[in-house]
């Protein structure tokens, strides 16, 4: 992942200074993250939450089949199969899957902030997995975000987690268990093959899921249920994680996860301008806390990264 990838950007950003091309590259990424709970809220107007997981995945498969038959990459060796079978488990059905559930009961802004911890789950779940320690200030950091969070869950809920909190804690678990391995595998795939053949290898699973989930779940067309669709499937799955790895790859893992500190907050924007909710006055004070917090993690010095993911 390093010059030869570079070859191929995409024309949009043709810009020859590498740190501006990979910084547009990794923003634009966390631009499609940001909007993947509004997209799920709109493709649930139309389809029920199992039929809208295996149909964006069924889509993503497919962009992902046609870049690689297009660009005629080779599968991968065979001990990168185990890995890619834990990112598709966490990335491509365990999130999707968890959190469209969570947001049936939940609003797009709470989940946003719950959501926000991913950073430093995915950093636990990286220093038990490669059996790096970092310093005592990451973890007291971490777990002031995990307070943060914590408290504003419970506030939201009167006091007790709800099935759509556990939903989402849930999801953290295994996206970050999703990203901690995809970061492993990016040291020697590229990152949108990783991703995309991760995708590729749940086809039969999602083809399958898409056909029992249709056929058990009512399907009310509407133009904001077929956007959400496209969105979840196009913009958050595949083009977020392509430019995302893309502009990491160019400007490095530690400054892309800056720019990553900003998703909260923009989900909570998108989520008062594209579904008309009212933001409960903890909400934007809790997600600021949890930047700080991520931020406070990710300014200090670390004996070696690995997060590429």
């Amino acid at each position: 992942m390093t010059a030869q990838n570079s070859a191929t950007l995409p024309t949009a950003i043709a810009v020859k200074n590498p740190l501006l091309r990979g910084t547009a590259l990794a923003s634009l990424g966390v631009v499609a993250f940001s909007l993947t709970f509004p997209a799920t809220a709109w493709g649930l107007e139309s389809f029920g939450p199992w039929s809208l997981v295996a149909l964006r995945s069924v889509l993503a498969a497919a962009i992902a089949g046609v870049f690689l038959l297009a660009r005629r990459v080779a599968p991968p060796a065979r001990e990168h199969w185990a890995g890619l079978a834990v990112v598709a488990g966490g990335v491509v059905v365990g999130f999707p899957l968890l959190t469209t559930l969570a947001l049936q009961t939940s609003t797009t802004s709470h989940a946003a902030v719950v959501v926000g911890l991913l950073p430093l789950t995915t950093a636990a779940l990286s220093a038990l997995r490669t059996g790096n320690r970092p310093p005592r200030a990451f973890w007291a950091a971490a777990v002031a975000g995990a307070v943060v969070v914590l408290g504003f869950t419970l506030a939201q809920s009167g006091g007790s987690l709800s099935a759509g909190d556990g939903y989402l804690f849930a999801a953290l678990l295994v996206c970050a268990a999703g990203y901690t391995e995809g970061g492993r595998l990016a040291r020697t795939l590229p990152g949108w093959q990783v991703i995309g053949w991760a995708l590729v290898l749940c086809l039969p699973l999602t083809a399958a899921g898409s056909v029992l989930g249709l056929g058990y779940e009512p399907v009310h067309l509407t133009g904001h249920g077929l956007a959400g669709l496209v969105w979840a499937a196009a913009g958050s799955t595949f083009l977020g994680l392509y430019v995302w790895y893309r502009g990491m790859a160019e400007i490095g893992a530690p400054r892309a996860s800056q720019l990553q500190l900003a998703q909260p907050l923009l989900t909570l924007v998108w989520s008062v301008a594209l579904l008309g909710e009212h933001l409960a006055p903890a909400a934007p004070a809790a997600a600021c806390a949890v930047l700080v917090c991520i931020a406070v993690t990710q300014r200090v010095k670390h004996p070696r990264n690995d997060l590429n993911c």
